[in-house]
């Protein structure tokens, strides 16, 4: 009867949980164009570059650790700064993926992060500055 129970309210918890990021999905792609809208995709832009390098070939074993590692800091439930804070609470999700993505474009060639990249491709270009020359 108790496992039951904690049974029925995990699967309460997990069906909650994926209707608040249906939810926040749904919002997110009804946001003008714009910087909320680019900002509310930049996460999920960085979790699909991250799987994109993490099996390509071409990228070094140290950037795709330091991909490994910035895709589980997002993953992970414990942060530095609380979610739960209107616009600071993701800042730290958000460094942490954008010094990963820089330390991974010193190694590797500039077009194949581009490739990675599923978004708006002036986000990434300015994330990783000017090419050098």
């Amino acid at each position: 009867m108790i496992m039951c129970d904690w049974l029925v309210g995990l699967a309460i918890a997990v069906v909650l949980l994926l209707a608040s990021w249906a939810l926040l999905i749904l919002l997110a792609q009804r946001l003008p164009p714009g910087i909320m809208r680019d900002l509310a995709a930049f996460i999920p832009d960085c979790v699909t570059t991250a799987r994109r390098l993490r099996t390509d070939p071409r990228v070094p074993r140290r950037a795709k650790i330091a991909v490994l590692i910035a895709g589980i800091w997002v993953a992970s439930p414990i942060d530095l700064i609380p979610e739960f804070l209107p616009v600071i609470g993701p800042l730290d999700d958000i460094v942490v993926v954008v010094l990963a993505l820089r330390y991974a474009a010193r190694q590797v060639p500039r077009d194949v992060i581009l490739a990675a990249w599923p978004g708006e491709p002036r986000l990434i270009e300015r994330l990783l500055g000017t090419p050098p020359a």
